[in-house]
């Protein structure tokens, strides 16, 4: 077996060579340059580029994957009588609106080369993996040292697919407009990819198996769910974008309060790249596909923040709120999600993107105060105020920077990214100088009088007292003050109303995976002298809140707490209380047949299916996800938050730290 592992990795590596015309990696002869070409550098050699000359292409051993794929081994209701098959799913355009599936464009052109070089980190990882396993198991040094080449040249293909997603995520074809006056670029970051998902196994099953429904019948429902989560892969970037992305996500907050338990997940395995490094990471909780959307959401409103015309107001205003929305975005996810899969996820990268996000909207505000500098160029108070938002955002810049400079976010932060942030930064600080030079010396002269106040403006210190002018370069750092600080705004998931897809199961309050019930009747009843022996309270569905003892209905085995679920054969499972009384107040001398369901108690409910772990989860309201909280009714547990990742929010309640459920 050892021999024919060590055979398969030598046509491994020659087949690599055949199709390759990049020079050999442990030295050789390079192949001649085509005619007309340049020549191909050495390694460690530079070469300048000419003016408006395209980069060359990445190494045709990356270009030509099919050679190495050879190698690797709103709740809706329905009206009385409207029947299950009156659910009406959403347009197919209102899915597609906001999807850019045009690859002519630079965005589509962008998102294309970034799936393909997460697709090319993902073989080369396997055959790293399998090369590490067979350099364990083998003793032969021949075969050892044939793996260890193999290995050399697997890494080296690796960091230089890093290398050029980094390039990807620092360069300027993000669309950025060519504002007069704006300069210094703003760092975008790039979405997230992910692989196509089946939905429908594991769907189908457990509708079948916990709602007792025939899971064929909602292939039209499991089918919108997938054309939305496949839409959202490329969504454009604008606010319809923004929409089918938030849309998304409630419908995840749907699923989570209808299919998902603590004891039991999907079972689907969520397969993510990892926006900074490419590196793939899988999981089969729900929340880390919640997770990944939201993140989605900060990285595409930092894009359309960096793509704003800054040199008018309103581009100003937008690329503003923009970075404020992402900040939130990441805030929000750092403060509710634990155990990331992935180095983007991670609190120390979340910190980062933060801060990062927050600086680029400080540079925003200074720049729409600098619009506003030619109407006050010999205004010494103007001038001075500037200089104080110019070192407040060199301050934020330098935080940005101490942090990316620091492990674990210093290994796999772009090293441009650094660089920008670090020149950043002292350069607002030089303007800071500058402006403050240019109020005190080419302002309109005051009054000897004014100038400690106008000293104070600029050089006013953070302690209560002090020296009115500090002569350390260090002190005078810390003079930083503006008058407007972005903050970071948390997304409005609530301003995209979006229906349940999957409304035909019944209202969430009850007819969920948590709850567990027993589908009673038809029971055939007819009206006494006294009606039918029951009352009736509640909406969508419909309790039965009393039981004449002795009556039609406790001879017919109604209960206290059973749901009305069907009347005469028509489903009724949303049907207001006023549409169920019509019903029956209509019904004649033939009486009425009835369904219902009862409610088991938690002493009954079985334990089965995976219980490991799931990730925390966002501690959000029913509302917050575009739908009304539903009212526990009489014999339903505790709703639970549609988004459970983890319980920071209950750790002030209870005093101590919740442990995750136990293995099987």
């Amino acid at each position: 077996m050892l021999w024919l592992a060590s055979a398969a990795v030598r046509r491994s590596r020659r087949g690599r060579r055949l199709g390759s015309r990049k020079f050999r990696t442990l030295g050789g002869l390079r192949p001649a340059p085509p005619a007309g070409g340049t020549a191909t550098p050495r390694r460690g050699q530079c070469r300048v580029r000419a003016p408006g000359v395209p980069a060359p292409a990445t190494a045709s051993r990356r270009a030509r994957p099919e050679q190495r794929a050879a190698m690797v081994p709103e709740d809706r209701s329905d009206g009385p009588g409207a029947g299950e098959e009156s659910a009406r799913l959403q347009a197919a355009g209102t899915v597609r609106k906001g999807c850019d599936l045009s690859t002519d464009s630079l965005h589509g052109r962008l998102q294309s080369r970034r799936a393909r070089i997460h697709q090319q980190i993902d073989r080369e990882l396997r055959m790293r993996t399998g090369a590490e396993n067979l350099y364990r198991a083998t003793s032969n040094a021949r075969v050892r040292e044939t793996v260890a080449l193999e290995l050399s040249d697997v890494n080296s293909s690796l960091q230089l697919l890093k290398e050029e997603l980094a390039g990807l995520d620092s360069s300027g074809d993000t669309g950025q407009p060519e504002s007069e006056g704006v300069t210094a670029p703003m760092i975008p970051l790039g979405l997230k990819e992910t692989k196509p998902l089946d939905w429908a196994p594991p769907l189908k099953e457990l509708i079948c198996r916990h709602f007792g429904e025939d899971g064929a019948s909602y292939e039209a429902e499991i089918r919108e769910l997938e054309d939305l989560r496949q839409a959202t892969r490329t969504p454009s970037r604008s606010k319809a974008g923004l929409e089918l992305l938030t849309a998304y996500y409630n419908q995840l907050c749907f699923l989570e309060a209808r299919f998902v338990t603590p004891a039991r997940s999907l079972g689907l395995l969520f397969h993510w790249y990892d926006s900074l490094t490419g590196l793939p990471a899988q999981q089969r909780a729900l929340a880390f596909e919640k997770g990944s959307v939201l993140f989605n959401i900060g990285a595409l409103h930092t894009q359309i923040g960096a793509r704003q015309n800054r040199s008018c107001p309103e581009g100003i205003g937008r690329a503003v709120e923009a970075f404020q929305r992402a900040a939130g975005a990441f805030s929000l996810l750092r403060e509710n999600f634990s155990h990331a899969p992935s180095p983007d996820m991670s609190p120390a990268s979340l910190s980062m993107l933060e801060q990062l996000m927050r600086a680029q909207a400080q540079e925003c505000v200074f720049e729409g105060l600098l619009l506003q500098a030619p109407r006050a160029a010999h205004d010494c108070l103007a001038q001075l105020r500037l200089a104080q938002e110019a070192a407040q955002v060199a301050a934020e810049y330098r935080l940005v920077h101490r942090t990316m400079a620091q492990p674990p976010v210093r290994g796999y932060v772009p090293f441009p990214w650094i660089t920008l942030v670090h020149v950043k930064a002292e350069h607002f600080h030089a303007l800071a100088h500058y402006h403050a030079a240019l109020g005190l010396c080419d302002g309109a002269s005051v009054a000897e009088s004014e100038l400690p106040v106008l000293e104070k403006v600029f050089l006013a210190s953070a302690e209560a007292r002090g020296p009115a002018l500090p002569q350390e370069r260090e002190e005078r750092s810390k003079l930083a003050k503006t008058q407007q600080r972005p903050e970071g705004r948390t997304p409005s998931f609530s301003r995209v109303k979006v229906a349940d897809i999957f409304h035909r199961l019944g209202p969430l309050s009850v007819f969920s995976a948590k709850n567990h019930w027993r589908l009673v009747g038809p029971l055939h009843l007819s009206r006494g002298e006294g009606g039918f022996g029951f009352t009736l309270r509640g909406d969508s569905p419909v309790l039965i809140a009393a039981v004449v003892p002795g009556g039609r209905a406790a001879e017919a085995g109604l209960k206290e707490g059973d749901y009305i679920v069907s009347v005469n054969g028509q489903p009724c499972r949303w049907w207001k209380h006023a549409e169920v009384v019509a019903q029956l107040k209509g019904v004649g001398d033939e009486g009425v047949s009835l369904q219902v369901v009862t409610l088991l108690p938690a002493a009954e409910l079985p334990v089965s299916g995976d219980r490991r772990p799931a990730l925390g989860g966002l501690l959000r309201s029913q509302k917050e996800c575009g739908q009304e909280t539903p009212v526990p009714s009489r014999g339903s547990p505790r709703p639970r938050p549609l988004l459970g990742w983890n319980h920071k929010a209950n750790r002030g309640k209870t005093g101590r730290r919740l442990s995750p459920a136990p293995q099987p």
